[in-house]
């Protein structure tokens, strides 16, 4: 591949995982919109119904949102009613985020949600959605040498 093969936009395989990433963010609009939350909310929200509470530094370990983002998220998910955000009972300088009764409940709520996604990916079998969640997993660990 020549220099100039090398700049071709067609070429660049981060401008289609930007592509992709804006075109995820677009089909789950709709899907999160009844329950007034954005995308990366929604993570949040997923990582904090498989572990019930979790503390900031976790939530940026295990959503892969940079703090200064997470900070912002987590403060309207606060002001939505979803979370409560309380120093740890073992250090106080820690905080640790927490379902309220109204995030508990939205769980059921959300509980269609990836399958109504799963239901506008016509082009990938399930054994090929595995192979792609795989291979970015080996990508990510690649990117941020973890």
């Amino acid at each position: 591949m020549t220099d100039d093969d090398l700049l071709k936009l067609d070429n660049q395989l981060c401008h289609r995982f930007y592509s992709v990433s804006n075109a995820f963010t677009r089909a789950y609009r709709p899907l999160l919109q009844k329950m007034d939350i954005t995308y990366p909310q929604y993570l949040v929200l997923l990582a904090l119904w498989e572990h019930k509470q979790l503390t900031i530094s976790a939530l940026v370990e295990k959503s892969r949102i940079d703090p200064g983002g997470l900070t912002l998220i987590l403060k309207k998910l606060e002001q939505k009613g979803y979370v409560h955000i309380q120093p740890s009972e073992q250090d106080k300088r820690v905080k640790q985020v927490v379902l309220t009764t109204k995030g508990k409940a939205a769980k059921a709520e959300a509980a269609a949600i990836p399958k109504e996604l799963l239901c506008q990916i016509e082009n990938l079998d399930m054994n090929e959605l595995q192979l792609l969640s795989g291979l970015i997993d080996k990508l990510y660990c690649d990117l941020t040498h973890s």
